[in-house]
């Protein structure tokens, strides 16, 4: 098999062992806790408890409750809309990533900025920036997919290509990447929550990563396998399966 793009980052020492164990954790997860039990309710509340944790990480201060409720703050709302049309891009991040970041921003920022802005990168070396995750997502057919939603979360998260609420479409871009990849169709994990879990570690090392050094990626790669098993343990299987 020819080697993609990321195989060095892979190669780094304990990331391929990392990324194993946590997607061999999500696997058991899904097999034996949601087999023949998993309903649409289930991903509507994996949903909603992402965009509730997302939204803590970009300011939100409403509760899961008040989430539910559907009386969160402004930052809430449109994690929460974000979260009600993200699985329906999947066949467009499939087709075109740039689209579907795209669309992640025009959702996520509607009422916020003016429509000119919605969807619109910053400036050309955010353009370019996109334009390479969209190549890597559309070409890159070797790398582990964990690993793949990692660096897609990290490169948005970080390079902000948008004018506002990068967090948000950086975050519902790894959950899409997760989906499309088939590490977990039905959308039943919930990376956003591990993040928020792990809060200090994943704000110290998206810093990391930002520096562009290979001991930074190194680091959040690291972190976010950590991050993913947290994750699957926020999934409301582990709360409703009996």
């Amino acid at each position: 098999m020819t080697e993609g793009p990321l195989a060095w980052l892979v190669s780094l020492e304990g990331v391929n062992s990392a990324f194993a164990g946590a997607r061999d954790g999500i696997d058991v997860m899904l097999r034996d806790r949601g087999l023949r039990r998993t309903s649409p309710d289930m991903t509507g509340e994996s949903l909603l408890r992402g965009a509730h944790a997302s939204a803590v990480l970009e300011g939100s201060v409403s509760s899961l409750a008040e989430v539910r409720d559907g009386a969160g703050d402004a930052i809430a709302a449109d994690a929460v809309r974000v979260s009600v049309e993200l699985l329906s891009l999947v066949p467009v991040l499939k087709r075109s990533p740039l689209q579907a970041f795209a669309r992640l921003h025009a959702i996520a920022a509607a009422g916020t900025l003016a429509a000119e802005e919605l969807g619109r990168p910053r400036g050309p070396e955010q353009v370019a920036r996109l334009r390479g995750l969209g190549d890597l997502l559309s070409t890159d057919k070797t790398t582990p997919a964990l690993i793949l939603a990692s660096i897609v979360h990290a490169d948005l998260a970080t390079v902000a290509p948008f004018a506002s609420h990068n967090g948000l479409v950086a975050r519902a871009a790894e959950r899409l990447v997760m989906v499309a990849r088939g590490v977990d169709p039905t959308s039943l994990v919930v990376p956003e929550a591990g993040h928020l879990a792990l809060r200090a570690e994943y704000e110290s090392n998206l810093r990391g990563y930002a520096s562009g050094q290979q001991a930074g990626m190194h680091s959040w790669l690291l972190y976010a396998a950590e991050a993913y098993t947290a994750g699957a343990e926020a999934s409301p299987l582990r709360r409703d399966a009996i």
